[in-house]
């Protein structure tokens, strides 16, 4: 890792901070060509396109039966469903606890005022399948659906590993599809002959899945543009193998992680370097992006530091206790020497489906109100719309909009 001092670094900080979620431009032609196809061409082009990247039979069912689920789950190993299980149940809580609820409230003589809350009526949960399959992604993207009450929930991820089927099994998802990809996002948005298009898709992907993603987006709902994974982390009286063991960690997603330390401390930083550079010594991938983009930097003081981090904004943050209230975006926090980033990818509660390339400034991680509708209500009377008519009628009639007017005037026998 390229160690700096930070005061001498604004102008790299201010490159990082503009990184972007994903260039998703290289890739957009043969992107828009998959998605197009699959609008026009329903099945038989899906079928194509899955059988090109997918690796996808001839003769094998798009659909994952329902007793090849099962079979996943009878044949997983009872240390993985104890995981699995308890996984699934901190997930379901954290959801549980940011629920929304519904409410009305009185307003004023004859003014009642309200929101509704209404799930989806269907997602689309993209799970990824390539380097490393994620069956926890199925808890991450079904479980909040779930939690909000979404009716119809279809995972699509390429080449199933039994795992991410038992997942699917034990969660009690009908509709799984083994297929990715641009092709994948595509079936999602528009449908198919033997697949109905959704309300939204979430979950994360490769750079051809964020593209389709992209293209999609004012067709379908969908939940952020995923980028390659970042961590960043802030101490200055960190235990530097247990620093260095989060940084290893994140790096080996993708060759492209962005991985960062912050301190004050030089002889933390010599430490954790030394760390990381002994436990990405057997980890190519991890050792790839370490060394393509890991970077520490010497901050004059923790609060130089912190201003870095938020400038960041970065997808995984981790930072010591007194921090905590400094930090104003990151995708998740993890809070001291034994708040692993890895307990948030696998099961502590919070979502791992986080924003990446700086979109931490603007939202946070995929959360059950990412499968809500927050709707409005008013119910006025006659006395309430005596009392808000001179309001509404003024600003009508300041805009030039005549009927706005009228329509609140009429009310009051004004028209």
């Amino acid at each position: 890792m390229r160690v700096l001092k930070l005061e001498r670094s604004a102008k790299l900080i201010a490159e990082l901070a503009r990184r972007g979620a994903a260039d998703t431009a290289r890739v957009e032609p043969v992107v828009r060509k998959i998605v197009s196809e699959v609008r026009r061409g329903g099945d038989r082009a899906l079928r194509r396109h899955a059988a090109r990247l997918d690796g996808l039979n001839a003769r094998e069912a798009m659909y994952v039966s329902s007793e090849e689920m099962k079979a996943a789950w009878d044949t997983t190993s009872g240390e993985f469903k104890e995981a699995l299980k308890a996984a699934a149940k901190n997930i379901r809580r954290f959801c549980q606890w940011q629920m929304p609820r519904s409410w009305s409230r009185a307003a004023g003589d004859g003014i009642r005022l309200g929101q509704l809350i209404s799930p989806l009526d269907s997602v689309g949960c993209y799970v990824p399948g390539g380097r490393y399959p994620l069956p926890s992604t199925v808890l991450m993207t079904v479980i909040p659906a779930q939690v909000a009450g979404v009716p119809r929930i279809v995972v699509v991820t390429p080449k199933p590993v039994r795992e991410t089927l038992a997942a699917a099994h034990f969660l009690g998802v009908k509709e799984v599809c083994r297929i990715g990809g641009a092709q994948a996002i595509g079936a999602l948005a528009y449908g198919t002959e033997t697949m109905d298009a959704v309300a939204k898709i979430v979950g994360p992907g490769n750079i051809y899945v964020t593209t389709a993603k992209k293209l999609v987006a004012f067709d379908c709902g969908i939940d952020m543009l995923a980028g390659p994974t970042e961590a960043v982390i802030v101490s200055d009286r960190g235990n530097p193998k247990f620093i260095a063991a989060d940084l290893v960690a994140q790096a080996e997603h993708d060759p492209e992680t962005l991985v960062i330390f912050l301190t004050t401390s030089a002889g933390l930083a010599k430490a954790v370097d030394k760390e990381v550079e002994s436990q990405a010594a057997k980890n190519p991938i991890a050792k790839s992006s370490l060394a393509k983009r890991g970077l520490i930097f010497i901050a004059r003081d923790m609060g130089q530091a912190m201003e870095a981090a938020n400038q960041l904004a970065a997808e995984h943050l981790t930072v010591d206790e007194e921090l905590l209230e400094s930090v104003t975006s990151a995708g998740s926090v993890f809070v001291g020497d034994y708040s692993a980033q890895s307990f948030g990818d696998y099961g502590s509660g919070p979502n791992h489906v986080l924003p990446t390339g700086g979109l931490a400034r603007v939202r946070g991680g995929l959360s059950v109100m990412d499968y809500l509708k927050v709707i409005t209500v008013q119910q006025v009377s006659r006395n309430g719309a005596r009392s808000l008519a001179p309001i509404a009628a003024m600003m009508a009639d300041a805009e030039g909009l005549v009927a706005h007017a009228s329509s609140v005037r009429a009310r009051c026998g004004d028209a």
